[in-house]
């Protein structure tokens, strides 16, 4: 009889190989962190590592509240592994956060500074943010594009641009804050609103607004003030 005729037994097949066969989702948590895991250590299975991270720190909830470089410090793990598991814990959790939000619509300026205000509004330094839209009118991404000081930042429309390429934007907003408590736009803010939507236009991307906003809530439109025309 031909080795390569036996069956092995179920015990004997890793991880790997049970989720080839079987799919990932027949898998449990200690041997889907097995596989993310690779290997173990001298006299240790990565399945029996796997098991004891698990053990020690209450499953996959207690392991996903460690940072790296607590994981890395455990028997069998190392910095490698460590920052693969938690990469595999945040692609995870972002999964989770972004299923149970559906996408939020922007339609005029007051919704973009209510979406906008928590994230920067309080901040004590100026920072400026793209809200990518698609042709919905949902928010498609959001990426901070520059950051500045007290009293002005400096901002390079071929960031703004880039930003807008990379989350396949089919159009999108700028929202900046002013620490000042005055949310009325600077004359720099005019000039570079309209170099922006200058050369949004040029790429197909138009840039429909530009939304200032402060700490008690007061916000200044562009588009509302006529700086640029609706799209």
């Amino acid at each position: 009889m031909h080795l390569d005729h036996l069956s092995l037994p179920p015990a004997a097949i890793g991880p790997r190989e049970r989720a080839l066969a079987e799919g990932i989702a027949s898998l449990g948590d200690a041997d889907l962190l097995a596989v993310l895991l690779g290997t173990g250590v001298a006299g240790r299975p990565v399945t029996f590592v796997a098991a004891a991270l698990l053990d020690g720190f209450g499953g996959i909830e207690g392991l996903s509240r460690l940072g790296p470089a607590a994981l890395a410090e455990q028997r069998g793990v190392g910095m490698v592994k460590a920052l693969r598991v938690a990469a595999a814990l945040e692609l995870g959790a972002r999964v989770v956060r972004r299923e149970a939000a559906s996408p939020a619509t922007v339609c005029n300026s007051a919704e973009v500074a209510a979406h906008m205000a928590p994230r920067i509004a309080g901040l004590p330094h100026e920072e400026m943010w793209l809200v990518c839209l698609d042709g919905r009118n949902r928010v498609r991404g959001l990426r901070r594009v520059a950051q500045g000081g007290l009293h002005g930042m400096s901002v390079q429309p071929r960031d703004v641009l880039r930003a807008a390429i990379y989350e396949a934007a089919s159009a999108m907003i700028l929202v900046h804050n002013h620490p000042s408590g005055d949310p009325s736009p600077s004359p720099e803010d005019l000039v570079l609103t309209r170099k922006i939507a200058e050369a949004a236009a040029a790429i197909g991307v138009p840039l429909v607004d530009h939304v200032i906003v402060e700490p008690s809530g007061r916000y200044a439109s562009l588009l509302d003030l006529g700086v640029l025309e609706p799209a």
